[in-house]
């Protein structure tokens, strides 16, 4: 079960979108790519910055990721049906472990090492609702990544509901391991949070190493 979810993790930021939610807004193209570089930048400054210990990089770079990300929308697509059936106190505790996962993922991804380098690559709008920023990031003795930033308007804002990383939609990716450890376990939510608390503590105890 841990497993699974491990699998994913370096994924994650990782399962971000499917669909737009009706009540989303037309993104412009231009302010959607703008917005992406703007926190991918926010991203390098902070991890590049030789003033700054892997503490509060660490820091920087979670800030800047849920100011960037909407991980409340993307924490309730993942749940889905399932929500209906968590108690509020599951409900608090799985947005809560939810967002630390989602933190701990992406800032992998960027790295913790100085030397990281962010570019645009092409944007292309998906529907009216949301737009596909590419992005290439260059870590060093590392070869180069893709990752494309799915944006849409949420609350007035820009936000990024999808993550797609190697061909894969991480919100999607984790709503169907999320559900499959679930439903084997009777249905209970309370099995899919013990899983995301294990999970935290070996990407934790990886973190600490590093």
């Amino acid at each position: 079960m841990n497993r699974r979810l491990l699998l994913s993790a370096p994924l994650v930021a990782a399962a971000l979108v499917g669909l737009p939610s009706p009540g989303q807004a037309q993104v412009d193209p231009s302010r959607a790519t703008a917005f992406i570089q703007g926190a991918g930048n926010e991203l390098v400054a902070a991890i590049n910055d030789p003033r700054l210990d892997l503490a509060t990089r660490r820091d920087r770079v979670a800030a800047t990721l849920r100011r960037t990300i909407d991980v409340e929308g993307t924490g309730r697509f993942i749940l889905g049906r399932y929500a209906r059936q968590a108690s509020a106190a599951e409900l608090a505790e799985y947005n809560r472990l939810f967002d630390d996962i989602i933190v701990r993922n992406l800032s992998a991804r960027f790295g913790e090492y100085r030397g990281v380098k962010f570019s645009l690559g092409r944007s292309q709008q998906r529907t009216e609702e949301d737009v596909l920023v590419n992005t290439i990031v260059e870590r060093p003795s590392t070869p180069a990544f893709s990752l494309d930033w799915r944006v849409s308007e949420v609350g007035g804002q820009p936000r990024v509901v999808d993550v797609i990383a190697e061909g894969t939609s991480l919100r999607l990716t984790t709503r169907s391991e999320y559900s499959a450890v679930i439903q084997r376990n009777g249905g209970r939510v309370a099995s899919l949070l013990e899983a995301m608390r294990n999970q935290i503590a070996q990407l934790a105890a990886r973190e600490g190493r590093g």
